[in-house]
């Protein structure tokens, strides 16, 4: 299964290449336009592979109360953060990529400050859990923003070429389809999440003091996973 999603993103940005040459041989914008619609596709199978904050998502909407709505707005502002960053680091090029970048893809800085920024999520939602506390109505998106600090490796190769062949324009079109294919793949993850704990509150509807100790239990559990994994994402970089 991964590997089918590897062979079928590289295909897809082989494509983009190509196309990309076209249009900087002075191809025809409209054939370019006829192919924009797989970076949807491509955001899609992206965001299936390992990563894009997905367990983060996951955790964090499983032990809040938020409701769908607002678990897709959550994702909607991860996926925009997470394309966003790696466009701004193509267009502000080489100054902040020789200080941000370690190796072509990845930006280290922006990763460590997202892992401690989720880290200290968790340690709150974990203290908000212990002291019965509930004042949260935008840490959803405040999750969304931090875990998308990481920048998209891929968006980041397609600014990078389409700028160097003279046609940024084509690479911030192709990053706006793919950020839609990325938010629809989370955004499905975001739903499955909430489902999965209304299901468990509807069964333990007849039980509410039991149901409340499961809850914190759950929401202390998440703010013990997001500080887990930032701890040792940050230890093992």
């Amino acid at each position: 299964m991964f590997q089918t999603l590897v062979e079928f993103q590289r295909t897809i940005y082989l494509t983009l290449g190509e196309q990309i040459k076209l249009l900087a041989a002075g191809g025809n914008w409209l054939a370019f336009v006829a192919f924009l619609p797989m970076g949807v596709v491509f955001g899609a199978a992206h965001a299936l592979t390992p990563g894009h904050s997905k367990a983060v998502l996951a955790t964090h909407l499983a032990g809040s109360d938020a409701k769908v709505s607002r678990g897709l707005l959550v994702s909607i502002t991860l996926s925009f953060t997470h394309v966003t960053i790696a466009v701004l680091i193509a267009a502000l090029s080489l100054p902040l990529v020789s200080i941000a970048l370690g190796s072509v893809g990845r930006a280290p800085l922006l990763e460590h400050t997202s892992r401690g920024l989720l880290g200290l999520i968790g340690i709150w939602t974990l203290w908000r859990a212990l002291s019965h506390s509930h004042h949260h109505r935008h840490e959803g998106e405040a999750v969304g923003v931090m875990a998308g600090l990481i920048p998209c490796p891929l968006t980041l190769f397609a600014m990078t070429f389409a700028m160097s062949r003279g046609v940024p324009a084509a690479g911030v079109l192709f990053a706006i389809t793919m950020m839609v294919g990325v938010a629809l793949t989370l955004s499905c993850v975001a739903v499955l999440s909430i489902v999965f704990r209304e299901r468990l509150v509807q069964f333990f509807a007849r039980q509410p003091r039991l149901f409340e100790t499961i809850s914190r239990a759950i929401e202390g559990a998440a703010g013990l996973a997001l500080a887990g994994v930032a701890v040792w994402q940050i230890t093992s970089a």
